[in-house]
C-alpha cells in the first residue's frame, strides 16, 4: 500500500512541476517591480538575514508542498512589506507635544535579540521668541508639528538597514526622534497660555520610557546620537538619559554619546542692544532668549561652574564636555558651514574679502582648539555640515583613518577603559583632528554647494578670484609649491 501512495505522490509532484515549467514566472510583483525605472543593483545588493528575505527568494516547489500538506498554516507567505523602514509611533503620554500642540513621537525600526540600541536626535536650529517661532511655524511647520509626519522613515548612514552603506549597526535597534520642539532638546514648557510648547528634553524622557515593553531595559548599550542642533541635544542630555535607565532598574545599560556637527562655538555676541531676528542675532544671543521662553533645564554640574545668569554656556560643547560623566565621541567639520552661515559667511553667495577666508582659518583652529581634550573625535579640516547620516559617511577620512574604523577603535577601548583613556588602542586611533590648516585641505572633503542655487562652488577658483597668493599659502601648509593645487580636493 505504500508503495502506491508513494507513487501516486511522484505523479502529483510531477505534473506539478511541468505546469511551472510552462508558466516560469511568478504572478507576484516585488516592491522593485512597482516602482517605474527600478534597478536590480544598489540596496539588493547586500546580504539578507533569513527574516529578510525577498519575494522572490521563494523555496523550491517540492518543499511548498510539503510544508502545505503537513499543514497549511505553516505554508510560507510572501512578505512584501520593506524591513528597511522605521515606522512611525506616537508617545503614549501625549500631554508631551511639539510645538503646536501636537502629540510627539518617534521612528522604530526594532531588531529582535540585538543588544544594541541607537536613538537618533534630529536637528534643525531653533526659534527664540515669538517673530522666529511664526516664521519657523510657517516655513518649516514639519519642525513643529507632527500632523504631516509620514508613517514610515528610510534611515541613511548610521541610521540604514543596508550592510553596506552601515557595516557596524545596520542591525541595531534603531530609533529616529524628529525635532519638532524648536529649543535645541532643552525645553520643558507645556503649551498652556503659551503660543507654543517647548519640551524637547521631556520628549527624550518619554521616548526611553516608551520603548521599555520593547527591550530597552535589556540592551547592552544605547547609543545617543544626533546631528547638529539635535548633536548639541545629545551634550545636554546623555547623563539625564543615563541617569533615567538607572531608575528604570537598567543598570546594566552602557549609555554612549555620539555628536554630530553639534559642537558649536560661542561668538562674540551681537553688537545690538536687542536683535530681532535670526539674521542678527548669534548663536550666543539666541541661546540666551530661548532659555527663558523654552524653561530649559541643563546637566546640574555644568550649571553649578556659572554664576546665575551665565548658564547658557552649558549649550557649548567646549564648556560643558568635562562636566559630563558618560562617554562621547564627537564628530565635527573643523569649518562648519553652518557655524559659518550663522556669522553671515556663506559661499557662493557673496564674493569673500581675504579678512573673511582668514576668519573662516581662524574657526578651524579655534575649533581645533576646543577639541584638544576630546577623548575620542573626528575632525577632518573640511566646509561641510553633519556627517553621519549621509549615505557617503564612510567616504572620509582624517590621516587616512574612517569614521567607521574610528568608531570600531572606540568601541574597542571599552574593554579596557571609557571615557579617561587617552591613550588609543595601537594602530586603533579615535582621537584623530587634521592638522593642516586651510579649509578644504583634506582630499576626502565632499564638495561645497551653494544652498541657494544648489551649484557645486569652486573653492580654487574662489581663492583665486580673490587674488591670494597661493604660492605662498602652499608654503606655509608645506604643499609642494609647484602644486598649489594639492591644497584642495579636485572640484572642491
Amino acid at each position: 500500500m505504500k508503495f502506491w501512495e508513494a507513487l501516486l505522490l511522484l505523479f502529483f509532484l510531477s505534473e506539478v512541476l511541468s505546469q511551472n515549467k510552462r508558466n516560469p514566472k511568478p504572478n507576484v510583483r516585488t516592491p522593485a517591480q512597482n516602482r517605474k525605472g527600478a534597478s536590480s543593483s544598489g540596496e539588493a545588493g547586500r546580504s539578507l538575514s533569513a527574516e529578510e528575505v525577498p519575494p522572490v527568494a521563494l523555496p523550491p516547489v517540492e518543499n511548498v508542498l510539503v510544508s502545505q500538506l503537513r499543514s497549511p498554516s505553516q505554508a510560507p507567505h510572501p512578505v512584501l512589506k520593506s524591513v528597511d523602514d522605521m515606522k512611525l509611533c506616537f508617545l503614549r503620554n501625549t500631554s508631551v507635544t511639539c510645538n503646536d500642540g501636537t502629540t510627539a513621537g518617534y521612528y522604530l525600526r526594532e531588531a529582535k535579540g540585538n543588544k544594541f540600541w541607537i536613538i537618533f536626535l534630529e536637528g534643525g536650529w531653533c526659534c527664540y521668541n515669538r517673530e522666529t517661532c511664526d516664521a519657523r511655524y510657517k516655513n518649516i511647520r514639519r519642525l513643529m508639528s507632527s500632523s504631516e509626519w509620514p508613517q514610515t522613515k528610510r534611515g541613511t548612514g548610521i541610521l540604514s538597514a543596508h550592510l553596506d552603506e552601515n557595516p557596524h549597526w545596520w542591525n541595531a535597534n534603531t530609533v529616529f526622534v524628529p525635532y519638532c520642539s524648536s529649543d535645541v532638546w532643552s525645553g520643558t514648557q507645556p503649551k498652556g497660555r503659551h503660543e507654543y510648547a517647548f519640551m524637547g528634553s521631556l520628549i527624550i524622557r518619554e521616548v526611553i520610557k516608551d520603548l521599555v515593553p520593547k527591550g530597552i531595559k535589556q540592551a547592552k548599550v544605547v547609543m545617543l546620537a544626533g546631528t547638529s542642533a539635535g548633536g548639541t541635544g545629545v551634550l545636554l542630555n546623555i547623563d539625564r538619559v543615563a541617569a533615567l535607565l538607572e531608575e528604570l532598574e537598567a543598570e546594566a545599560v552602557q549609555v554612549r554619546g555620539l555628536v554630530d556637527s553639534g559642537w558649536f562655538l560661542d561668538v562674540k555676541p551681537s553688537r545690538q542692544a536687542d536683535c530681532v531676528d535670526a539674521t542678527s542675532c548669534t548663536p550666543t544671543d539666541a541661546i540666551k532668549k530661548g532659555l527663558r521662553l523654552w524653561n530649559a533645564i541643563l546637566p546640574e554640574k555644568c550649571k553649578q561652574q556659572f554664576k546665575k545668569g551665565d548658564e547658557w554656556h552649558c549649550f557649548f560643547g567646549h564648556k560643558l564636555y568635562s562636566s559630563l560623566r558618560s562617554p562621547l565621541f564627537v564628530v565635527q567639520w573643523l569649518f562648519d558651514e553652518e557655524q559659518l552661515r550663522i556669522e553671515n559667511i556663506q559661499l557662493g553667495i557673496q564674493t569673500l574679502m581675504e579678512n573673511q577666508w582668514n576668519h573662516i582659518r581662524n574657526l578651524g583652529r579655534e575649533m581645533k582648539n576646543s577639541l584638544r581634550d576630546v577623548a575620542a573625535v573626528f575632525a577632518p579640516a573640511c566646509l561641510s555640515h553633519t556627517l553621519i547620516t549621509k549615505s557617503n559617511w564612510m567616504d572620509f577620512q582624517v590621516k587616512s583613518v574612517s569614521l567607521p574604523r574610528a568608531l570600531h577603535c572606540w568601541e574597542r577601548s571599552f574593554q579596557e577603559s571609557a571615557k579617561t583613556l587617552k591613550t588609543p588602542l595601537r594602530s586603533c586611533p579615535f582621537h584623530l583632528i587634521d592638522s593642516c590648516q586651510w579649509p578644504h585641505c583634506n582630499p576626502t572633503c565632499p564638495a561645497v554647494h551653494d544652498h541657494t542655487t544648489g551649484q557645486e562652488v569652486n573653492v580654487k577658483q574662489t581663492l583665486l578670484r580673490m587674488g591670494l597668493d597661493l604660492q605662498k599659502k602652499a608654503q606655509e601648509l608645506k604643499v609642494d609649491p609647484g602644486n598649489p593645487m594639492g591644497m584642495f580636493r579636485n572640484g572642491g
